[in-house]
Parts: C-alpha cells; sequence; structure tokens
C-alpha cells in the first residue's frame, strides 16, 4: 500500500478543506472519525443521519473518493430519490479524485470513462461496472454490482407522504441486497421527512434499518448547544426555527420524525387588530399603509367552489376567498376571509354571481392580483373573473394556480412558521367567521374536515416570498483618506 493509500479519512478530509482554503469544523471531524472507526471495525451497515446544512453529502463524496483510494478495484453505486441527486454526488467525487493531491495516481489515461454520472478509475482488474456510478430510484439497478452503496437523501417529502409512497421506497431499497456484493457495505445518509421515516429507530416502532450502526448528529444537544457554532449561532437557530417552523426544525434540524398530528394550529397565536389600510401618496407614487407600517405586497386567494347557500345546510366544500397584505418585515395580515354565496333563484349563474362577489372584493381592498385554484372546478373561472374585474373597474390582475401538494402539507408550510414567528396578523372581522373554529379544530390527520378558509390562507401565504426583518446599517468611521 502506497503512502497515499495509508492516510487516513480524517487527514483525507484535512487536507482537501486545506487546499480550499477551509477549517475542518468540530462537526465534520465527529463524522470524519466515525465513518473511518466504522470502516476499521469492519461494520457493514451504517446511517449517518445530521441536520441539513451539515455538509454531509460533501463528506460522504470525500469518503467515497478516499474509500476508492484505499481500494481501487472497489465499485461504488449511488443512489438518490432523483437521478439529478445522485449525478451531482458522483460528479462532486470525480472533481475531488482531479484536484486531491493523494489521488492523481487514480486518474484515467483517457476521457472516455470519465462521464458525469459514472467514471472507471485507473485499476488493474478489467470490470463490467464502473468505480462509481449514479442512479435514482426510479432507475433500473438489475445486474449492477458494487462493493458499497451509499443511499444519499433516498427519503424526500415527496417519496414518503402516503402510505403507499413509503411502501413503494422499502421494496425499492430492498434490491439494493441484490446489487451489494459479499462482505460489502451500505451507507445511508439522510434527514426524517416523516412520522413513518425510513430511519426510526427500532425503540421507536418499526425499524426498516433494524441492525445498522448509526450516528446521528442534531443541530442542537439536550442543552441547547449549537453542533456547528461558527455557522449556527444562537441567533441564526432562531432565525431558522421561525422560517421553517417547529414541525419542520424538529425532522430537519433535530431529527425528529415528529407526527402531523403533533402540530396544532392555536388562534390564540394570531395577532389581531382593528385598523384599515390607509391610502397615501408620495412624490407622486401610491403607498398603502396598515399599523404605521408600509405594506409592500398583497393578494387574494380563492379556492371556489359551488358556494351552495348556507340557509339550505347542504354539505360541500366553501367557495372561499383570502385577501392578505405583508409588510417589509415579513409579516403578513388577514385582512378579510369571505365565503362566497349565490342566489340560486337569481338571474346569474353560480359563477358569475361568485366572480363578481370576488372583483368587489379586490376593487374595495385595492389587491393588486388575485390568485385562483384552477384544480377541480376552477378551470373556467380566471376568465370569467378577468371580465368582471373590468367590469367593476377593479385594477387587479388574476393569476391561475394550480395545486401540486397535499392540501394538509400547504397549509403546515404555510401557517406553522408564520404562527411561531407570531407574523401572522388578522383583523377583528376575521375573527367572527367561522375561520377560528375551522382553525382550532383542524387536524392534519383527519379525513373529511373543514380547511377551506385554512387552504385559500395557505394559497395567500405561500405566494408570498420570505422577507427578514432589516438589520440596521453597519456604522461607519470617520473619513480619513481625505478628499478628492
Amino acid at each position: 500500500m502506497t503512502r497515499a493509500a495509508e492516510a487516513g479519512f480524517l487527514e483525507f478530509v484535512w487536507s482537501w478543506n486545506a487546499l480550499q482554503g477551509q477549517a475542518t469544523p468540530a462537526v465534520h471531524r465527529r463524522v470524519a472519525r466515525w465513518l473511518e472507526a466504522r470502516r476499521e471495525a469492519g461494520d457493514r451497515r451504517l446511517l449517518l443521519m445530521a441536520f441539513r446544512g451539515c455538509g454531509k453529502s460533501t463528506l460522504v463524496g470525500l469518503y467515497c473518493a478516499w474509500w476508492l483510494l484505499r481500494e481501487p478495484e472497489a465499485r461504488i453505486l449511488v443512489l438518490a430519490a432523483e437521478q439529478t441527486l445522485a449525478v451531482k454526488m458522483v460528479a462532486t467525487v470525480r472533481r475531488i479524485l482531479e484536484r486531491h493531491p493523494l489521488c492523481r495516481h487514480l486518474l484515467p489515461e483517457g476521457p472516455d470513462s470519465w462521464a458525469m454520472d459514472r467514471f472507471t478509475v485507473a485499476r488493474r482488474t478489467v470490470l463490467r461496472d464502473p468505480s462509481m456510478l449514479a442512479q435514482g430510484l426510479a432507475g433500473n439497478i438489475t445486474g449492477a454490482r458494487a462493493e458499497l452503496i451509499v443511499c444519499d437523501d433516498v427519503e424526500v417529502a415527496g417519496n414518503c407522504d402516503t402510505p403507499g409512497k413509503r411502501a413503494e421506497l422499502r421494496e425499492r431499497l430492498r434490491e439494493t441486497e441484490f446489487v451489494l456484493t459479499p462482505g460489502g457495505t451500505i451507507l445511508y445518509v439522510g434527514t426524517p421527512h416523516c412520522a413513518e421515516s425510513l430511519y426510526l429507530h427500532p425503540a421507536q416502532g418499526e425499524a426498516f434499518l433494524a441492525g445498522y450502526r448509526r450516528l446521528v448528529v442534531p443541530l442542537l444537544d439536550a442543552a441547547g448547544r449549537s453542533a456547528w457554532p461558527e455557522r449556527f449561532p444562537p441567533e441564526a437557530v432562531a432565525a431558522l426555527r421561525a422560517r421553517v417552523g417547529p414541525l419542520h426544525f424538529a425532522r430537519q434540524m433535530q431529527l425528529q420524525p415528529v407526527e402531523e398530528r403533533a402540530a396544532r394550529l392555536d388562534p390564540a397565536l394570531i395577532v389581531r387588530y382593528a385598523e384599515q389600510p390607509e391610502y397615501r401618496e408620495a412624490g407622486g407614487r401610491p403607498q398603502l399603509w396598515l399599523l404605521g407600517r408600509r405594506l409592500v405586497s398583497g393578494g387574494g386567494f380563492w379556492d371556489p367552489a359551488y358556494g351552495r347557500p348556507a340557509a339550505r345546510g347542504e354539505a360541500g366544500d366553501g367557495s372561499v376567498l383570502a385577501c392578505c397584505y405583508a409588510d417589509g418585515e415579513g409579516n403578513h395580515y388577514l385582512h378579510r376571509i369571505a365565503w362566497l354565496r349565490h342566489d340560486p333563484d337569481g338571474a346569474d349563474d353560480p359563477a358569475t354571481q361568485q366572480c363578481r362577489a370576488v372583483a368587489a372584493i379586490a376593487r374595495e381592498l385595492m389587491l393588486p392580483v388575485v390568485r385562483v385554484e384552477t384544480n377541480g372546478i376552477g378551470r373556467f373561472l380566471p376568465a370569467l373573473l378577468r371580465r368582471e374585474m373590468a367590469r367593476a373597474g377593479a385594477a387587479c390582475a388574476v393569476v391561475e394556480h394550480a395545486s401540486r401538494r397535499a392540501k394538509a402539507e400547504r397549509i403546515l408550510a404555510a401557517l406553522d412558521p408564520a404562527l411561531a414567528a407570531r407574523r401572522l396578523h388578522a383583523h377583528e372581522g376575521v375573527f367572527r367567521t367561522p375561520f377560528p373554529q375551522e382553525m382550532a379544530a383542524w387536524r392534519p390527520e383527519a379525513a373529511g374536515g373543514r380547511d377551506d378558509a385554512l387552504d385559500a390562507l395557505a394559497g395567500c401565504l405561500l405566494a408570498e416570498p420570505v422577507r427578514l426583518p432589516g438589520a440596521p446599517a453597519v456604522p461607519r468611521h470617520a473619513a480619513w483618506h481625505g478628499a478628492g
């Protein structure tokens, strides 16, 4: 074995970081020592869970390069939820091999075996499989062979949100046992995305990875200390928790497979106000102010339905319009929420009646845009609404919106962070509608519950960009360099 091949993994990582002009933080040293110790101990089933932003994929890429440095004849298969993610890992390893001073002898003579999604290092034996291959979960791995299989972020939000998807994911991953050579190693790298996560510990329930040696690195330890204080100081952690909400922070940063039912949307966390927006003009430019703050954006979101008259007590989805404003500090103001009805004996059809009501509200509140949910019956409504906007004289754009995420996921993603950060305000009139009761009674796992108003509000919030409070101006020193 050459001197280069004798280098330990931590030494390999340190020399790479030095080449890149970067330090090697304590959390990276901890992961590097664990990976090397598990290899030396002969552990063949490994799970590395580390918080988002930890750099675990970069470390695993270095680990693959170091593995090939130790065993140039080895074959490595990278599996990810999407092909592009797996290719990203393989391309990273390829760049490391090209630039790391200990790996120059591994570069092949010709470029024919040096692609983005697969490559073969200089090795003695002739093997059918490349040294490293990228594959998405939907790809075909039948016939492949590998001494090391890296399952990098194979669980993502889109493939584990239903029991059927979770079963399909597990069935697909069982195929890796037929690809692995005898005595080979499987390394899972990821974070939990659901309560029934692939990475559950046996003590938490049915564990798919039972028997795996684990390293779990949450962002905060039991005492609240950051695992990477240079990058995640207390103020950055607090801001992150406020942006993503308690549920996603617990899962992605603390690595806790929290159930959706643990999330509760408490109306008491909404900040009430009674004022109306004030229109001003400054320098010939119109402005809208509320609670002494200038509003920078706003709009409505309409989740349409047939709007059955309440007097008849008919069941079905409600046709709900939510109207919100936002200021430059990241606060949201739910100023009005309306359940749209129609008169069955009216001269116009129900759709026209509802569009006329939406146009009247848009004009009254000076909304710049109304987004219309086009899933279901809303497909033909935007054109009709544009006509009614023109008739009402409302300078409001109409935008079609098609939702692709599950409704409960949309509601949690929008409201959970806003409530946790106390950045959701609502007018007093909103609390005289069914909205507070609907919010308090809502449960993510419950089927058939009322959530039309929550869905409309979520549409408003998710349409807004994330805004952070402005930082104070940096004080300037007195000019010392003279004039001219």
